[in-house]
């Protein structure tokens, strides 16, 4: 493949190509065909393009039938809202969790029934039901028990609560093992035995609970429940599930892109009290995009359960009252930013035991906050271009570890499969993200054990790792006209990557480092135009060296997203950059 402007050792030490063949041989885009070419190139198929342009519920939602058990969890469903009967939600304690508790607490209270919530303590409980909490819940009158987000690993926890009795219905997306822990119904599209809903197996647990709900709504209108009462809008519901998707970083093709397509313009509307307050509390003056569910909204509702009250996100979603709402909002954003400065002190210790050559990272420290490892992780690889798992040993000898992973890295897989060897106390999780419980004294055979399994993986996805580019453009091409075309082919996340294009040659005006270590250039081209760029986090990488000692005679290519910079008195473009390379 010939390289994007000739560009096969960037800065950062990669080739540019084009995300599509089909690009190959152009030199950018033509206004008339710009969205067309990046839906083409993101995977949509030509005879599927209006329904990308515009992704609706209507076109991507499957029958929720032809997932296993679903009819089943509607039918005991739909029994406990005829009857009103006393239900408990329990939920995980990331966003995921909430919106997905929230979303059934919700449709059950349109639907007539109060469902009590239920997030377990992240610190003093753990990842996933219980069997205490489950058994209590029961004792506390609850005959019906819906677990969110979790529950396809619990097999000790719902074999007490089916000893007790209680009904459990687990709705999830977790990878499974080949046998199922003992329920009432079990719904996950990565369920072993799954056929037709397999092919659903990206969407986040909130979307899993949608197509619950259709199916519960379905099943009461067959059976007359809608004569002398109004059915429930669901698609008033799509703001929560947007939220949930975006921030567990689920792919955003099909069904998930048009949840969070549809639920962008609901979420402008600010139905939820919940949401508005917390829009409220994010200094978000517009209506939230995709990018702000991901690194605004989603944070918050996270802090609950990282460093604060696990259930504050479900009150926060869950709440009629705007006091309220305000209350938790400003109780959430507090303890994000205490989470902020719990989660620098974990990285900076992570990274000084990061350096082992290995091509899993695995590091571990005793005193380290459980609820920041998911976001360390994460950021060690960004750095590191490896998967990452990072473990906080309790004073009771045993580690909470959460992973993340690289495209075509598996990491979920791995960490059921040393589960199932003997070498984790718990595990589970999906390709991209994982949890679990281990040992101290097993930390060492763990990693090795990842070092064996998936060495190869990672030497094959990082000698495959190269920048993709959608279009270069000349410098004065950076504009807000360019950047409303490109957002006509979104909402963009994971999966459905939002446009990278190159730009230059540019030389380097000036160049400083500002907040967290972002470095801040402004560039000017050959054409007389000139644009501002950030590389964010970037001050001790190669890219950000080369942009703040860059002679001002020396000409770059930079690859990166176009922006919108509205801080000034009208908007201008800039660029996030991802990556430079010296042109000649």
């Amino acid at each position: 493949m010939t390289p994007v402007l000739g560009v096969s050792h960037s800065i950062l030490g990669q080739p540019w190509h084009w995300r599509s063949l089909a690009a190959d041989a152009r030199d950018g885009f033509g206004a008339d065909d710009l969205v067309t070419q990046l839906l083409l190139a993101r995977g949509a198929e030509r005879e599927t393009l209006d329904q990308h342009r515009a992704p609706s519920i209507r076109a991507f939602m499957p029958d929720p039938s032809v997932f296993r058990d679903m009819d089943r969890a509607a039918i005991r469903l739909a029994d406990a809202v005829q009857a009103g009967e006393s239900v408990a939600v329990f939920g995980d304690y990331d966003v995921d969790g909430a919106t997905s508790a929230a979303l059934m607490i919700l449709v059950l209270r349109d639907l007539g029934l109060e469902a009590r919530p239920y997030i377990p303590d992240r610190l003093l409980e753990g990842y996933g039901p219980s069997g205490d909490a489950l058994v209590r819940l029961a004792g506390e009158g609850a005959s019906l028990i819906v677990t969110v987000d979790c529950g396809a690993q619990a097999f000790e926890a719902l074999a007490m609560a089916h000893a007790h009795p209680v009904d459990v219905v687990v709705v999830d997306h977790h990878k499974c093992a080949a046998a199922l822990p003992l329920a009432h119904a079990l719904v996950n599209p990565n369920r072993l035995d799954e056929d037709e809903g397999a092919a659903h197996g990206h969407l986040a647990a909130v979307g899993v609970c949608f197509l619950l709900a259709a199916a519960l709504l379905r099943t009461l209108e067959a059976r007359g429940f809608f004569a002398d009462r109004p059915k429930p809008n669901l698609i008033h519901h799509l703001d929560i599930v947007a939220l949930g998707t975006v921030a567990d970083v689920a792919q955003l093709r099909g069904l998930n892109r048009a949840f969070v397509a549809q639920g962008l313009k609901v979420m402008a509307q600010r139905r939820n009290v919940g949401l508005a307050a917390l829009i409220e509390a994010s200094r978000l003056t517009r209506a939230p995009t995709c990018s702000d569910l991901g690194f605004a909204l989603g944070p918050r509702i996270n802090a609950g359960g990282r460093v604060g009250r696990a259930d504050l996100g479900v009150r926060l979603l869950t709440t009629r009252d705007p006091d309220e709402a305000r209350a938790i909002a400003e109780e959430l954003d507090r303890l994000n930013e205490e989470r902020r400065l719990i989660e620098a002190g974990v990285q900076q210790a992570a990274e000084l035991l990061a350096n082992d050559g290995r091509r899993v990272v695995v590091v571990s420290g005793e005193g380290w906050h459980p609820g920041v490892i998911g976001i360390v992780a994460g950021r060690l690889k960004e750095k590191f271009g490896r998967p990452a798992i990072v473990i906080a040993i309790g004073e009771d000898g045993l580690g909470k570890g959460s992973g993340r992973s690289i495209a075509g890295v598996d990491l979920g897989a791995a960490v059921l499969a040393a589960k199932e060897q003997g070498l984790l106390v718990a595990g589970g999780g999906h390709a991209m993200a994982a949890g679990l419980t281990i040992a101290a004294d097993g930390i060492a055979a763990f990693a090795d054990f990842l070092e064996e399994r998936l060495a190869a993986g990672v030497d094959r996805a990082i000698g495959e790792r190269a920048l993709l580019v959608d279009a270069v453009l000349a410098p004065g091409g950076i504009n807000p006209l360019l950047v409303e075309s490109l957002d006509v082919g979104g909402p963009y996340g994971m999966g459905w990557p939002a446009p990278r294009i190159a730009a230059g040659p540019v030389r380097i005006i000036k160049a400083d480092v500002v907040g967290s270590g972002h470095v801040r250039a402004v560039v000017a081209g050959d054409d007389g135009r000139s644009f501002k760029a950030v590389a964010f986090r970037a001050a001790d990488t190669a890219l950000g060296q080369a942009l703040l000692a860059a002679a001002p005679h020396r000409r770059l290519w930079l690859a990166g997203r176009a922006r919108i910079d509205d801080w000034g008195s009208r908007p201008a473009a800039e660029m996030h950059l991802e990556d430079a390379a010296w042109a000649n």
